[in-house]
């Protein structure tokens, strides 16, 4: 049974899943995709874990932030997905190639080498932390729709990107800059 498949109304799915489900699942396929750099991958690993949410949705329901909970489902999922055929996270691999800046660089080596620097700074992070910048900055969401997605507060997630910015000034030798208020607004 595949919760993202067209007779999902059909199913007789309680309609609170129902629109979880349609609300989440766009989001955590970009999520997925990120760390397995494929689409098909992405949606196989979300669909079985919408799946165990959906044998397990009262207790999901019963969580005190059912999005927190979900969220950690369709991580383990992911993680699982790659593990099962031998892969290692590819948000370093994609992230670096795909970086806005390299299309308009007058140095694009150097470029990618900064980029390459910084994700593997940004994959060394605490696991929240790495998550809300991905979230905020690779996949480009707002901070509420991070918030809504992890299931934490919009002040859980600029908090959490002030003390990722310190840490990565930290591992790059910087001083605080002027820019940390912006990022993480």
């Amino acid at each position: 049974m595949k919760p993202g498949g067209p007779s999902l109304p059909a199913l007789g799915l309680p309609a609170d899943f129902r629109a979880f489900h349609q609300l989440y699942r766009a989001g955590y396929i970009r999520y997925a995709e990120l760390h397995l750099g494929s689409r098909a991958d992405a949606e196989e690993a979300v669909d079985l874990a919408f799946e165990q949410l959906m044998l397990a949705w009262q207790t999901v329901l019963r969580q005190p932030v059912p999005e927190a909970y979900a969220w950690r489902v369709v991580k383990n999922r992911t993680i699982d997905h790659a593990r099962a055929r031998g892969r290692r996270p590819v948000v370093v691999d994609v992230a670096a190639f795909e970086t806005l800046s390299l299309r308009h660089a007058l140095d694009p080596i150097s470029e990618l080498e900064e980029s390459l620097t910084l994700y593997q700074a940004i994959g060394a992070l605490p696991e929240r932390q790495r998550d809300v910048m991905l979230l905020r900055y690779a996949l480009g969401y707002a901070t509420k729709e991070t918030a809504r997605l992890m299931g934490i507060t919009e002040a859980g997630v600029r908090s959490t990107i002030r003390h990722a910015l310190r840490r990565l000034r930290q591992a790059f030798g910087l001083e605080e800059g002027e820019d940390d208020a912006r990022l993480a607004e």
